[in-house]
């Protein structure tokens, strides 16, 4: 192995320790190229199962779209409860659309959800780091990854849009559900934005961290699509 490697190696294990370090658990590596060992104590002790965690999201989403909703966990009692520390049972990877607001979708609070937002709810690096570190840290025992109604983000990459600035890298991210929809009856904008969402998945999915804790049981990743107009979320997956 030559001294580059190594030190490339060296880095990775460094950034891992200093990473683990910080939220007080350990993430052991024996080198690139290898399987991921994850210490019991890495993952944030939750008495729920992927299903059930599953399960309370889509009903809280029922009571929503039913106008049952308690307002779980919504007060000042709760914010006081959880403001030294958090273990929230679900990560969603949502589109930034303002139109869905997660915690009303789902009708929960403070302290429940993990959520990340970029249009076209879309799995960067950023993004699978963020909910990486929300199943192997924080305990989240589901992964949602929501796309919505006309997304503008999926429409303008149907519509191939000349954007400035770094949008266009949002655009490249999403072509591939826009191409694996090509073809398929029903409307293209709805067809695409769905298709979008299961290419991002899986890119979750190929993420060595998130494929370890699928596999341990430990969690899951779905896809959903949230109807702008009903307030209903659809698993796709």
């Amino acid at each position: 192995m030559n001294s580059k490697k190594q030190k490339g190696q060296f880095s990775r294990r460094n950034l891992l320790k200093f990473s683990a370090g910080a939220v007080g658990a350990g993430v052991v590596t024996a080198g690139l190229g290898t399987k991921l060992v994850f210490p019991d104590q890495a993952v944030a002790e939750n008495d729920m199962t992927p299903d059930q965690a599953l399960q309370s999201l889509m009903e809280g989403n029922q009571r929503f779209i039913t106008r049952k909703t308690k307002n779980i966990n919504r007060d000042f009692q709760r914010l006081t409860a959880v403001a030294k520390t958090q273990k929230p049972f679900a990560a969603i990877l949502s589109c930034a659309d303002s139109r869905v607001p997660s915690e009303i979708i789902f009708d929960r609070g403070f302290g429940d959800l993990f959520v990340c937002r970029v249009a076209g709810n879309i799995a960067t690096p950023e993004e699978t780091g963020s909910l990486e570190f929300g199943g192997l840290i924080l305990g989240t025992k589901v992964i949602m990854v929501m796309g919505h109604k006309r997304c503008g983000a999926v429409d303008a990459t149907i519509k191939g849009a000349q954007v400035p600035g770094q949008i266009g890298s949002l655009l490249e991210a999403i072509k591939p559900g826009v191409e694996n929809s090509k073809g398929k009856p029903g409307d293209r904008l709805e067809n695409a934005s769905k298709a979008n969402v299961l290419v991002q998945v899986e890119r979750l999915k190929t993420s060595p961290v998130i494929s370890q804790l699928i596999q341990e049981n430990k969690l899951k990743v779905v896809g959903g699509y949230y109807d702008l107009d009903t307030g209903k979320v659809t698993l796709l997956s």
